[in-house]
């Protein structure tokens, strides 16, 4: 489970996963020793953590202070019984959205000062492959193809003093038609560009963690059909 809390990623691996080797430099046991913020630094990897365990750690890091943590890996005794916590932590949004692809290209938006991605609420009986491919289209638009799913990613957020969750379905898409391309401007979207690899790399930096995990999974998943 790929979770975002203010913006840091959030790893949840089940019981006996772990992280890769040389992507956390601290390893805390829950089960021998309680998670303390003063831990929580750079990468970080929590191992034997219980739903209370799981609770209090994203209360440490859903604050508005800023953290030193860079990244957060937690592997849970009972992974189910986590993500049943999660979706009664939060209130959950469902939405989709979309990669488009153009040749050696791949479209992006300039929205509330960041690089993005086009994407939105998913509606009643609406599957989420429709949602993804509607709201491609309206806030950009442009006529796309949807292809396979390329991840999921959960986003959390605050709204009205309520604690928001965001549940995100992404698409690789092919652009089938942008003779009508727009900025959708009552969607705050500025601009559509149309970026290299290398031009996506630079507009990372200017994005969202959550973001970046949807291009590094699709180059991912490329390069192993490659």
């Amino acid at each position: 489970m790929d979770l975002f809390v203010n913006d840091i990623p959030v790893k949840i691996l089940k019981k006996g996963k772990q992280p890769d080797a040389g992507t956390f430099n601290t390893k805390i046991n829950a089960a021998a020793e309680p998670v303390t913020k003063a831990q929580l630094i750079n990468h970080v990897w929590v191992n034997e953590a219980s739903v209370m365990d799981l609770d209090l750690i994203l209360d440490l890091i859903n604050t508005k202070v800023p953290m030193p943590l860079l990244s957060l890996t937690i592997t849970v005794k009972e992974y189910e019984g986590a993500k049943t916590f999660i979706r009664k932590k939060f209130k959950v949004v469902k939405a989709a959205g979309g990669l488009v692809v153009k040749k050696d290209k791949m479209l992006m938006i300039y929205r509330m000062k960041k690089w993005d991605l086009p994407k939105g609420k998913k509606e009643a009986n609406e599957k989420y492959k429709e949602t993804a491919a509607r709201e491609v289209e309206e806030e950009c638009g442009i006529e796309v193809r949807v292809g396979k799913k390329i991840g999921t990613t959960w986003h959390t957020y605050t709204m009205n003093k309520n604690n928001m969750i965001k549940k995100t379905r992404w698409y690789k898409m092919d652009l089938l038609n942008d003779e009508r391309q727009a900025p959708q401007r009552e969607e705050d979207i500025e601009e559509i560009r149309w970026m290299t690899q290398k031009e996506v790399y630079h507009a990372l930096e200017n994005s969202y963690r959550s973001i970046r995990f949807v291009f590094e999974e699709f180059y991912r998943k490329r390069k192993i059909k490659n």
